[in-house]
């Protein structure tokens, strides 16, 4: 796994580190996903020059994460994985890497499918007692109402079963056969000129003329697992673990479904922000305010009408709207005198 460590401007800050914080990136992104931005508007600089010791995350698959003590990234059995061992296995062992590394407890961000990962990893005892605090932007652990266009056309479409079926195990839109599956996906159905609205739902406030800029370092490769089983959230309306089928599960779990993942299990006394908006096509507030309902704390929230799924990193409004705000939560949270003023 590809773990970096990001230092201050400031040799002052450098030089006294304060609390660790691991920021775990979304699906088809990666840890540069963080860094798009510039250094007055990325999440990443913006705690490095807070006074926080800042570790970025990157989940297998991603273009920093792709060695394995015996597998290549041409074979079948390094793509079998969904966000269920990205959180019990990688995040977990990056938590752990951390706080070890630190001896201090660990604040963690984050977005989208990083949230999912957190709320399951955090389900896991022996892995949140490591965790000081937690900003979740765009919570995810329900997926039953996604509003994206592209996505409910590609549940529609099965095609996820359909990838898997075909024996295609990477997901890679950099590759020639993902932009044909695209070309497929919108043929005389959807206006795909705009896909990361097709993708994500509408965005109110990220720099458009970026966009080329974003596009050299994103997307990122995931598993056609992981996509599978996020269509089956979507599907069914359940947090859970991956569905093989009722007779694997019953050999794997013990019982004819998958089991899920109990918000309930989540300490009450882990410190807790949210941040989500009303024009997020993934992170639909009807499934943002159902995690929240099941979580056993009140959670801090910031509600922002006209965001969408990606202002909540890259908005050049995210600074003053957002980001002030997390760092003052997390400095509310304890550590403050290791952690210097904006």
């Amino acid at each position: 796994l590809g773990l970096q460590r990001v230092s201050a401007r400031s040799e002052h800050l450098r030089a006294r580190r304060g609390p660790p914080v691991l920021l775990q990136h979304g699906l088809f992104t990666g840890g540069d996903s963080w860094f798009l931005n510039s250094e007055e508007q990325s999440l990443g600089f913006l705690l490095a020059d807070s006074g926080f010791d800042v570790w970025v995350g990157n989940v297998r698959g991603t273009r920093y994460s792709q060695r394995h003590v015996s597998l290549s990234v041409s074979d079948k059995e390094f793509w079998n994985w969904s966000w269920e061992e990205l959180a019990l296995n990688d995040l977990a062992a990056m938590i752990d890497y951390v706080h070890a590394e630190t001896g201090s407890k660990v604040f963690v961000v984050g977005h989208s499918q990083g949230t999912i990962m957190s709320l399951a990893v955090f389900t896991q005892l022996e892995i949140v007692q490591m965790v000081a605090a937690a900003a979740l932007l765009c919570p995810i652990s329900y997926l039953e109402h996604v509003t994206a266009p592209l996505v409910l056309r590609m549940v529609a479409m099965h095609l996820d079963q359909m990838v898997m079926a075909m024996g295609i195990h990477q997901l890679n839109f950099r590759s020639e056969i993902a932009v044909e599956l695209m070309d497929f996906v919108c043929d005389g159905h959807l206006e795909c000129s705009n896909l990361l609205g097709g993708l994500t739902g509408k965005n109110c406030c990220f720099n458009d003329s970026r966009v080329d800029f974003y596009l050299e370092y994103e997307p990122h490769p995931s598993s056609s697992k992981n996509m599978n089983h996020l269509f089956q959230m979507i599907r069914k309306g359940t947090f859970a673990k991956y569905d093989y089928g009722r007779f694997k599960n019953l050999k794997l779990y013990g019982q004819s479904n998958p089991p899920a993942f109990d918000l309930n299990r989540i300490p009450d006394s882990l410190p807790l922000w949210t941040g989500y908006g009303g024009s997020d096509g993934l992170a639909d507030l009807q499934d943002v305010k159902r995690t929240l309902r099941e979580l056993p704390m009140e959670p801090e929230r910031l509600f922002i009408q006209d965001y969408g799924h990606l202002d909540f990193v890259l908005s050049t409004r995210a600074k003053e709207e957002v980001f002030d705000k997390m760092i003052a939560f997390f400095r509310s949270c304890g550590s403050s005198s290791s952690v210097a003023s904006i």
